[in-house]
């Protein structure tokens, strides 16, 4: 079972904020949405696919 590494959350989380304090609300948004989606998988014992792991959903 995947597990939620805390340094990697922060590290998306300080993007998050990051986005937030350039303006880019919309984007910043959208991020958390993927966060969320990813986080819920991990809680439902959905594990990723190596491919999506290495690629970024996010919009920076």
């Amino acid at each position: 079972m995947p597990s939620v590494d805390p340094l990697q959350l922060a590290k998306r989380i300080d993007t998050v904020l990051d986005i937030l304090v350039g303006g880019d609300h919309a984007s910043a948004i959208n991020n958390l949405e993927i966060l969320k989606a990813e986080l819920l998988n991990i809680a439902n014992g959905k594990e990723q696919k190596e491919s999506d792991l290495k690629k970024s959903p996010w919009e920076i």
